[in-house]
């Protein structure tokens, strides 16, 4: 049965599953090539199940203890609520990833620099049709920390299926804040980072479950995994 093997879930696409493949190759850990498949195996070491699945899903399956190690991003850890973090251990951060969760508003819009800019016109921004500043994004929970960090509560939140960057220009909300590795995306879309817009540095990590670690066979399996991962290759 698959509960008796350990468990590795790994992003099923893009980059993140490249660097991710290529880490664990590196170090020796062979997965056998699936093609469009989402179960694989590990060639020289047949106690190893893979399962590719998006990141956000990784998070969700570490947490429910389906999953017992698995790779995904640290601001993907961050967005969900504290009693699934709870059940979550970072074991590593990795040197691929890369990215930041950022606060970004139009170009032209000279006077707004700083979050206290931002928080400046909250008070003074009136539409007839939306009344508050409307901040899409894909990340409320983490937007909402930050903006009240700094004291902004006069907003609301508009949650983004995708594309945020042309929210502001499509009369669908103010600002924006996103996840970008280079800031050229928001760049070509004419948005401008705030000077202190900074929510969170992100990268890749290696997480485990809770669950997992708090199960004596398991947490051995884990241990023996991670002895593997000693390189760390960009």
């Amino acid at each position: 049965m698959i509960k008796d093997y350990l468990i590795v879930g790994l992003p099923s696409k893009g980059r993140l599953k490249d660097k991710s493949i290529n880490l664990l190759r590196k170090n020796n850990v062979a997965i056998r090539n699936s093609g469009r498949e989402y179960l694989s195996e590990v060639k020289n070491n047949k106690n190893i199940k893979i399962i590719y699945s998006h990141a956000r899903e990784i998070i969700e399956r570490l947490a429910d203890g389906s999953i017992d190690i698995g790779i995904s991003g640290l601001d993907l850890l961050k967005e969900t609520a504290t009693g699934i973090q709870k059940k979550i251990k970072v074991i590593k951060k990795l040197n691929f990833g890369f990215a930041d969760l950022v606060v970004a508003v139009p170009k032209d819009w000279i006077d707004v620099q700083t979050m206290a800019d931002l928080e400046e016109i909250s008070f003074t921004f009136n539409k007839q049709d939306t009344g508050k500043l409307r901040v899409a994004t894909k990340y409320p929970n983490l937007t909402n920390e930050f903006f009240e960090s700094k004291g902004l509560y006069k907003y609301k939140i508009v949650n983004s299926l995708g594309s945020t960057e042309v929210y502001p220009y499509t009369n669908q909300s103010e600002l924006i804040t996103d996840i970008t590795s280079s800031g050229k995306t928001l760049r070509a879309n004419k948005l401008r980072i705030l000077k202190d817009g900074n929510i969170l540095s992100s990268s890749a990590c290696i997480l485990a479950s809770s669950t997992s670690l708090n199960n004596k066979n398991k947490k051995t399996k884990i241990k023996s995994f991670l002895n593997k991962i000693k390189k760390n290759p960009k």
